[in-house]
């Protein structure tokens, strides 16, 4: 049974405000660094906030005291995207893995020496509870898994075309922050019981442009 927690991830949702509102209001006061208060250009760096898993947005500056440092509370999140075109994951391995809808992101939680599994849903980012056996099977077959950057990076997984036998099933390395903007997107544009129509043009339009700035990654499935 999967066992649902919601508190955690509100703490996210500050940052999750900056990401879907609209930008193009000249009135749009200017957003700051989080750490320094500096102005912000448009497309800044992130940081994680590794305890709370705290989206914060940051200046060039303070975003490269923190790339690569060790022990810190804070990662900056990469901007690298690759869409793992031959990853190999059956409909089995997928139900094996308790997710109650077919997206979701998963990541490394260096905190709690764990990978967590996270959806998208109308309230938020729910965490799934994830069959550590069923994640391993997984990861033993796809060699891209080992290369995920631990709180920053996520496998992200988008089955709903596939459930409904549309289109194929896509998997990415995706930073964080991106998952967390997906997120976002959801819980702004859904309506009523099915979401209605605008929240599902918003989810196309995510993957769509995710696909066209990520790297086209194959062969490694199986390693």
């Amino acid at each position: 049974m999967n066992e649902e927690t919601l508190p955690p991830f509100e703490q996210a949702f500050g940052a999750l405000r900056q990401f879907t509102r609209t930008r193009s209001s000249e009135s749009r006061p200017l957003e700051q660094c989080e750490l320094c208060s500096a102005g912000l250009a448009q497309d800044h760096p992130h940081l994680v906030e590794l305890i709370s898993r705290q989206i914060l947005c940051a200046c060039d500056a303070c975003a490269m005291l923190f790339d690569g440092m060790e022990k810190s509370k804070y990662k900056r999140v990469p901007r690298r995207a690759q869409y793992l075109t031959d990853f190999e994951m059956t409909d089995g391995q997928w139900e094996s893995l308790l997710i109650p809808i077919n997206m979701a992101f998963f990541f490394r939680s260096s905190i709690e020496g764990r990978v967590v599994a996270l959806y998208p849903s109308p309230a938020g980012a729910v965490e799934s509870l994830l069959p550590l056996e069923a994640w391993n099977e997984i990861a033993d077959g796809n060699r891209a898994l080992s290369r995920l950057l631990p709180d920053v990076e996520t496998l992200l997984v988008n089955r709903v075309g596939h459930a409904h036998g549309l289109t194929r099933a896509e998997y990415y390395i995706a930073p964080i922050d991106e998952c967390y903007k997906l997120v976002g997107l959801i819980r702004t544009n859904w309506r009523g019981l099915s979401g209605g129509a605008d929240v599902w043009t918003e989810i196309g339009r995510f993957f769509s442009d995710l696909r066209s700035k990520a790297d086209v990654v194959s062969g490694e499935a199986n390693a």
